[in-house]
């Protein structure tokens, strides 16, 4: 082989090498480039998911917010009403024990407890004339002082027992019924 022909031989294996340099150089920035285009698309796309996983969850927390506003609104209704019943029972109750203490004062300071009827007239001790019928007769009865406080005490518990009962009608129809 002659200088010529070697010379030639290491020109073409320096080109070859210069372009083999040069096609990795290029396939690595393109590479490179297709890379980062993949970094960025799945950096994206997390950041996107990551948006809709926080929308996701703000939006359950919002509804979360609104059950329990919700739910205290009723809790705070329902307080309202029963208080309200309390009240309306307490008064009710309170204005019939003082109506009772007034009549038990009125007996205590020498009143009577007077009982209206009307009494048949007895056929043995008012003999009636053939044909006649028998006439009622309006009167009163008193009770003697102790028989009349038993009255009121009668009555006290009448009134008592009628207060709890329409106090816990009230509540049924108004509170546990309007919870529903």
């Amino acid at each position: 082989m002659g200088a010529l022909e070697q010379y030639r031989a290491w020109l073409i294996a320096g080109a070859v090498v210069v372009l083999l340099a040069m096609g990795t150089g290029f396939g690595w920035v393109l590479n490179g480039w297709r890379l980062e285009g993949r970094v960025a698309r799945a950096e994206g796309a997390t950041e996107r998911e990551s948006k809709e996983h926080q929308a996701d969850l703000a939006a359950i927390s919002n509804a979360a917010v609104q059950q329990v506003t919700q739910a205290l609104a009723k809790q705070q209704e329902a307080q309202h009403a029963v208080a309200e019943l309390d009240k309306k029972a307490t008064k009710e109750r309170n204005d019939a024990k003082a109506e009772n203490d007034r009549l038990r004062a009125r007996l205590d300071a020498g009143g009577r407890v007077r009982v209206a009827g009307n009494c048949p007239a007895n056929p043995v001790s008012m003999p009636t004339a053939a044909g006649t019928t028998s006439v009622d007769h309006a009167g009163t009865v008193e009770l003697s002082p102790e028989a009349g406080r038993n009255v009121l005490d009668i009555r006290a518990g009448i009134i008592a027992d009628q207060a709890a009962l329409r106090a816990l009608q009230a509540y049924v129809r108004e509170v546990c019924l309007a919870s529903q």
